[in-house]
C-alpha cells in the first residue's frame, strides 16, 4: 500500500522518527541508526507504507544537507578555515584520488572498459556529508582532530562533485554495458530522481557560454556572495531586527539559504558548497546565533527525512537475489575505504586513536554517489545492469556507517580514548603532593587557587598545551600531559596522593579518569566534577567518591541572592540554601541506586518524591506563631555548626536585607 497524499506521507515520516529513535538511543544505537532502521522498516520491502514516490521525498530532504553546510560555516572563522587548507587539500585531494584510481583499476580487472570503470571509481570513491557530520556532531567527536580530518575530506569531496559532474559526458565515448536485473525498477527509481536533478542542473548560466566567461561567471558569483555576506547581509538583518519579529526573521534566514543554493545551482556549483562559504563568511557576524537557531530545527527534520528516505530506498530484492554480489560489493568498499583512510591518518601523522576514528567515519560511499551514478546512466556511459546493484551497496554501506561507528565507540574507544596526540612532549614531574588535579580550566583553577591561599600544595595536570603556557605566564605552576597515561599518572605521584579531582571539560574524559584513577589507584578519595545530572550518575558508576555538579552552587547562591532581594532575611535565605544544596547532595546517591536498576518510572516517581519532601520540609521548618520567634529560634551558631558544618552569615551581612 503507498499513501500518495502529502500529509499521509509526512505523517508516516513523521511517526516513523518519534517511534524508531527513541528505541534505537535506548539501546545506544544513535539517532541516525535509529532513522534508518524506520526507513528500513516503512519502506516497499517492509510495511509499504510509502513507495518509489520515497526517492522523491530523499531528494527534497537532500537539502537538509545544504543547511547542515551552513550552519557548519557559522561554526567557522575563516581562519580555522585556513588552517584546515592542509587537510582539505591533501587529505581530501589524496583520498579521492587514490580511491578513484584503485577502484578504477579493480573494475578495469573485472573486464569494464576504462570509461565506465573510471565512472564507477569517481561514484565510490565519495563519503557521505549527511551522515558522518550527523553522527560525528551526535558522538560530541566533531572537534577532535579526527573529527576535523574528516569535515576535511568531505569539503574536498563536495568540491569534487562538480569537476566529477562535467567530465561524465566526456566518458560517453564508449557506452556502457546493456542488459538489466529483471526486477531492478526500484533499484533504478532512486538514480533516475537523482538524474532528473543532475540533468537540470547541467542547464546553467554557463551553458553554451565561451570558457572565459563562464570563468567569469563562476568567480562574480562567489565574489558576489562573499562581498554581500560581508557587507549587504548585516545591515538588512539590523533593519529586519529592528521589526521585533521572530518569524521576520526565520524567513529572511531560509530565504538567504534557500537563494544562495539556487544562485550555486545556476552557476554550476555546489549549493551546500555555497552555503558554507555564506556560512564561514558570516561566522563573525553580530547575527550568527539567531541565523543558527532559526536553521537548526528545518536542518535537524530534513536530515532525518533523508535519513529514512535511505533506508526506505534499500532495495532489499535485489539483495536477495543477488546476495553474494550485493554484500560482496559492500564488503569489498567498506574494507578498501577503510584500508586507504587508516593509511592516509598515518602518512599525515595522526594518532592511532584518531587515525581509526577518522578511518571508521569514512568508508561508506555517500549520496552524491546517486547524483553522479544516474548522470552516468543518463549519458550513456553506465547501465542499469551497473547501476543497480551499485545504487543497492551505496545504500547499504550508509546504513553500516553508524554500525561501524558503534563498534569503535565500544569496542575500540574504552581502550584508547579519543585523546589526540601532541608533537610536544609531555613534562617532567619532580614533585609529589598530598593533590593532583586532572584539568585545569575555570573550575580546575578555582580549586587550585583556593588550596594554594590555604597552603596545602598540588599537581595540576593539563592537556591543553595553549592553556599550560598561559597559566605558567600567570605564575601557576602547571604540568602538560595526558593524565588518562597510567605512567603519567605515576610520575605525577598518583600512589602517594590523597586526594584525585577530577576537573575536565567532557564528561566522557571525566568518566574514563575516574575509571582509570579507581582501578589503578584505588587508595585514591576521587572528587569529579559534573557538568549534568547524568554525568553525576555516569561518575558515580565509575566509582568516584564525590560529585559536584559545577552549577549548582552557584545556581543556589543566585537564588539565596533573589530570596534577599525579595525581602527574606539573610540568615533564612542561607540556611535555606544550605538545606538544599546538602538535600542534592544526600539524595543523589539513593537516586543513583535508583537509576541503575533500570526502573525509569519509579526512578521519576522517586525524583518527584523528593521534590516533594523537600518542599514539605521547608514548610513545616517555616511554620511559626505568628511572631516568627520559633523560625528564628534555630539562629544560633552552635545549631548551624551541626547542622551544616559551616558558620551563618554575619551580622553585618543579615544587616544587609
Amino acid at each position: 500500500m503507498s499513501l500518495d497524499s502529502f500529509l499521509a506521507q509526512a505523517f508516516v515520516y513523521l511517526t516513523a522518527a518519534v517511534v524508531a529513535v527513541p528505541i534505537a538511543k535506548r539501546f545506544g544505537l544513535g539517532a541516525v541508526l535509529g532513522y534508518l532502521l524506520a526507513g528500513m522498516a516503512i519502506g516497499p520491502w517492509g510495511l509499504q507504507l510509502v513507495g518509489a514516490e520515497g526517492e522523491d521525498v530523499m531528494h527534497f530532504a537532500e537539502f537538509g544537507v545544504v543547511m547542515m553546510l551552513f550552519v557548519i560555516g557559522l561554526e567557522l572563522e575563516p581562519k580555522l578555515l585556513w588552517r584546515l587548507r592542509g587537510p582539505i587539500l591533501g587529505l581530501g585531494g589524496l583520498q579521492v584520488s587514490i580511491t578513484a584510481a584503485l577502484v578504477t583499476g579493480i573494475a578495469m580487472a573485472l573486464g569494464f572498459s576504462w570509461n565506465v570503470a573510471l565512472a564507477i571509481g569517481l561514484g565510490l570513491s565519495l563519503s557521505s556529508t549527511a551522515i558522518v557530520l550527523q553522527t560525528l556532531n551526535e558522538k560530541g567527536l566533531m572537534p577532535t582532530r579526527g573529527g576535523q580530518s574528516a569535515f576535511s575530506v568531505l569539503l574536498f569531496q563536495d568540491i569534487a562533485v562538480i569537476p566529477m559532474l562535467a567530465v561524465m559526458p566526456l566518458l560517453a565515448i564508449g557506452g556502457g554495458a546493456g542488459g538489466s536485473y529483471a526486477d531492478d525498477d526500484h533499484g533504478a527509481d532512486l538514480a533516475h530522481a537523482a538524474g532528473d536533478t543532475a540533468h537540470h542542473a547541467a542547464e546553467t548560466w554557463l551553458t553554451g557560454q565561451p570558457p572565459l566567461l563562464q570563468t567569469l561567471i563562476v568567480l562574480g558569483a562567489v565574489a558576489g556572495l562573499v562581498l554581500g555576506g560581508r557587507y549587504l547581509l548585516p545591515p538588512v538583518f539590523r533593519l529586519l531586527g529592528r521589526a521585533r519579529s521572530g518569524e521576520l526573521f526565520t524567513a529572511a534566514t531560509l530565504l538567504l539559504v534557500i537563494g544562495i543554493a539556487l544562485l550555486m545551482q545556476r552557476v554550476g556549483l555546489s549549493p551546500a558548497l555555497g552555503t558554507f562559504v555564506a556560512g564561514v563568511v558570516l561566522a563573525n557576524s553580530e547575527y550568527r546565533h539567531e541565523l543558527e537557531s532559526d536553521i537548526e530545527p528545518f536542518k535537524g527534520l530534513l536530515l532525518a527525512v533523508f535519513f529514512i528516505a535511505v533506508g526506505a530506498s534499500i532495495d532489499f530484492g535485489l539483495i536477495r537475489a543477488e546476495p553474494g554480489v550485493i554484500l560482496g560489493l559492500t564488503a569489498g568498499m567498506l574494507v578498501l575505504k577503510w584500508v586507504i583512510l587508516f593509511g592516509l591518518s598515518r602518512a599525515f601523522h595522526l594518532s592511532l586513536d584518531q587515525g581509526l576514528l577518522f578511518a571508521f567515519a569514512l568508508p561508506q560511499v555517500g549520496e552524491f554517489a546517486f547524483v553522479l551514478f544516474s548522470f552516468a546512466e543518463q549519458e550513456g556511459v553506465l547501465s542499469s545492469t551497473i547501476t543497480s546493484p551499485l545504487v543497492a551497496a551505496v545504500a547499504l554501506s550508509m546504513a553500516a556507517t553508524p554500525l561501524l561507528m558503534l563498534f569503535f565507540e565500544r569496542a575500540l574507544q574504552p581502550r584508547m580514548g579519543t585523546r589526540e596526540e601532541s608533537d610536544r612532549p609531555h613534562d617532567d614531574i619532580h614533585e609529589v603532593n598530598p593533590v593532583l588535579i586532572v584539568g585545569f580550566g575555570d573550575f580546575g583553577t578555582t580549586i587550585g587557587r583556593f588550596l594554594r591561599s590555604q597552603q596545602m600544595p598540588a599537581t595540576v595536570i593539563e592537556f591543553d598545551s595553549d592553556r599550560v603556557d598561559l597559566l605558567r605566564r600567570m605564575g601557576l605552576n602547571v604540568y602538560y600531559g595526558d593524565a588518562h597515561r597510567v605512567k603519567l599518572l605515576e610520575t605525577a605521584g598518583a600512589n602517594d596522593a590523597k586526594v584525585l579531582i577530577v576537573a575536565l571539560d567532557s564528561g566522557e574524559s571525566s568518566v574514563q579518569m575516574v575509571e582509570i584513577a579507581k582501578k589503578n589507584f584505588p587508595h585514591l578519595h576521587v572528587i569529579a566534577r559534573a557538568h549534568e545530572w547524568p554525568d553525576a550518575h555516569d561518575l558515580l558508576t565509575a566509582g568516584a567518591d564525590e560529585i559536584y555538579r559545577e552549577v549548582v552552587d552557584t545556581a543556589v547562591r543566585a537564588g539565596v541572592e533573589t530570596l534577599r532581594h525579595l525581602g527574606v532575611r539573610a540568615h533564612e535565605a542561607f540556611r535555606a540554601g544550605q538545606v538544599f544544596t546538602q538535600h542534592e547532595m544526600r539524595y543523589l546517591g539513593e537516586l543513583h541506586e535508583m537509576r541503575s536498576s533500570g526502573d525509569q518510572e519509579g526512578y521519576i516517581r522517586e525524583v518527584r518524591s523528593k521534590i516533594e519532601e523537600l518542599e514539605e520540609m521547608f514548610r513545616a521548618d517555616g511554620s511559626t506563631d505568628g511572631d516568627g520567634l520559633e523560625r528564628d529560634s534555630g539562629w544560633d551558631p552552635e545549631t548551624l555548626r551541626d547542622e551544616f558544618g559551616s558558620a551563618p552569615p554575619t551580622a553585618e551581612e543579615d544587616l544587609v536585607c
